[in-house]
């Protein structure tokens, strides 16, 4: 539970972005500014999460848990989701609009200098040129990018394409759920083959495109996913932070963070939540594996980092 280490007097904030350095071992993390942050305390023109903080939300770990980086600060209100890519670029979601601020993505390299933005800061929107509430991003390895545009209610519900440089290419989805459409997609990953496994939590499922947006397939067996990972050798890592506790569409199913293959979409291993109440919001809704098969939960609730450690 104290595994990552941050200054003294400097508590954690909600988190649901957490990533692995390309070094396979350092752990990236963004949080909300020391505040406890769910996206139902919201309210409008009034400070929230980072907004008006002089804390640094991205946050890099080394193996030991020793913060070795921290930047960002001013430039957030709603961290969500974050990627680091095969450059070692950090892109960083941030997905709640507010004071000029926010339903934007920020591409940072190692030492925090801006090299990309999407979308416009402060405005919502489901043009070619802006998000509203995106959730998650990753990258191909051609450098094509992909948004997950969308964190239920009013807001979008779409995934959206853009090339290396960030000129839009397509998008594809809309708010519904038959093959192809999405609510809530909160999550967005990418395995081996350049399939995009995408958390369509309000549906219960993982839904499978390929990068053109044809639909492939649904995966219902990882549960209601908020967070998806995919590591080196397509091990899919599932966390389920809202079964029979925030959502009621689910009930039957434990929380925690569930483990398979992308190759047979089987599910091997369990990770319990730790926290396993019947109401309110549970653990981990962000989730990464290292190359030594650790595995990390970032939590809203708890406000905290947690490492499993393989056995």
């Amino acid at each position: 539970e104290n595994w990552a280490k941050l200054p003294p007097g400097r508590p954690w904030g909600s988190t649901s972005a957490v990533d692995i350095d390309r070094d396979g071992r350092s752990v990236w993390v963004a949080e909300r500014c020391a505040a406890f942050a769910p996206p139902s305390l919201v309210r409008p023109g009034q400070p929230f999460a980072c907004d008006g903080s002089d804390l640094p939300p991205i946050l890099k770990f080394d193996q030991n848990g020793n913060l070795i980086k921290a930047f960002g600060a001013g430039l957030f209100i709603f961290p969500h989701g974050i990627h680091v890519d095969r450059d070692n670029n950090i892109w960083v979601v941030d997905g709640i609009g507010n004071n000029g601020k926010g339903h934007r993505i920020i591409k940072f390299d190692q030492d925090g200098k801006i090299l990309m933005q999407l979308g416009k800061a402060g405005v919502a929107g489901a043009g070619t040129d802006t998000f509203n509430a995106p959730s998650a991003i990753v990258t191909a390895a051609n450098g094509d990018i992909f948004v997950a545009d969308g964190h239920g209610g009013a807001t979008n519900a779409r995934i959206v394409k853009f090339d290396r440089t960030g000129k839009f290419l397509k998008t594809w989805g809309n708010k519904g759920s038959g093959p192809g459409e999405v609510d809530i997609p909160h999550a967005i990953a990418m395995d081996s083959q350049g399939r995009l496994f995408v958390g369509d939590r309000q549906n219960n499922r993982i839904q499978i495109f390929d990068q053109e947006g044809k639909h492939l397939a649904f995966w219902p067996q990882f549960s209601r996913p908020s967070g998806v990972f995919i590591d080196r050798n397509d091990l899919i890592y599932v966390a389920d932070s809202e079964s029979e506790s925030v959502s009621k569409n689910h009930d039957g199913w434990r929380r925690g963070i569930r483990i398979g293959s992308v190759r047979d979409g089987l599910v091997t291993a369990f990770i319990p939540d730790p926290v396993e109440k019947t109401t309110g919001t549970s653990a981990a809704e962000g989730v990464a594996a290292d190359i030594d098969g650790n595995v990390f939960g970032a939590e809203v609730g708890p406000r905290r980092l947690m490492k499993y450690v393989k056995r």
